[in-house]
């Protein structure tokens, strides 16, 4: 993960998301998210890459005992700041994704990852530190850029017309190579604000990463635009077609007698 990057974004990244998360966030991404993550009231939930917290707030008013983590040290301000603000029992940590020592071994019952797998240079290293900080039958869920799709500089909408017909196509390229792209962040205005890095791997790798740190697929969700997102973004009607995010859904294979 480019920290430098999200450091300088963690002002802006904070007033973006807010308390509710943006609209590509609230309305495209999270219900699916939601949804397969399912009721957590009660339960030890490690918000992985947490950003401002505004998921982790979520899930705390939700009935869950949050602990958020991330890399970016000015990102995590933002949201402990949020948090003398409103307090809810949320403690944040400040570190590397792929060493959390500042945490229990088998100390959650599920951990979340939004939008973020994607993001980490040593996801392998990640996935294997959630298998750690698990208990034996918990849970991970991650949202992420759809590897099949989206693409950091590899992919892009194709849209032809002839005559009275509009055909919109995905195209992409290096699916099966992987390899650092840059994302542009753009304001209200279209103005790029910064780029980070963003790790392509293949579907398959992910899987297989999963299952060899000791995880059981359970669940496989593409996101689909909901009415508000029709209605607010000009992306709604290509994403409808062809999904750019994922969600993944793990158990924590369960010790053999």
């Amino acid at each position: 993960m480019d920290i430098n990057a999200w450091d300088a974004l963690a002002v802006w990244y904070d007033a973006k998301q807010g308390d509710e998360g943006d609209l590509w966030h609230r309305t495209l991404i999270d219900p699916a998210l939601l949804k397969v993550v399912g009721a957590v009231g009660g339960q030890r939930l490690l918000d992985l890459a947490c950003g401002n917290g505004y998921l982790a707030r979520r899930f705390a008013r939700t009935g869950a005992r949050v602990t958020g983590i991330d890399a970016s040290a000015p990102m995590i301000e933002r949201a402990r700041r949020r948090e003398r603000e409103n307090p809810l029992g949320i403690v944040y940590h400040a570190g590397d994704t792929a060493r959390m020592d500042m945490l229990d071994d088998a100390g959650m019952d599920i951990v979340v990852c939004n939008m973020a797998l994607m993001d980490i240079e040593d996801a392998a290293g990640t996935i294997r530190q959630v298998a750690w900080v698990l208990r034996p039958g918990g849970r991970f869920v991650a949202s992420l850029s759809h590897p099949c799709f989206d693409i950091a500089g590899a992919s892009a909408w194709v849209i032809e017309r002839m005559d009275f017909t509009t055909t919109t196509w995905r195209k992409v390229s290096r699916y099966r190579d992987r390899f650092a792209g840059q994302v542009p962040w753009r304001d209200g205005e279209e103005h790029v604000v910064a780029y980070t890095a963003a790790y392509h791997r293949p579907l398959s790798w992910y899987f297989r990463t999963l299952r060899e740190a000791g995880f059981v697929i359970t669940a496989f969700e593409e996101p689909e635009p909901t009415e508000e997102f029709m209605a607010g973004s000009p992306s709604g009607a290509l994403i409808a077609e062809i999904p750019l995010h994922c969600v993944i859904k793990a158990r924590k294979d369960l010790p053999r007698a």
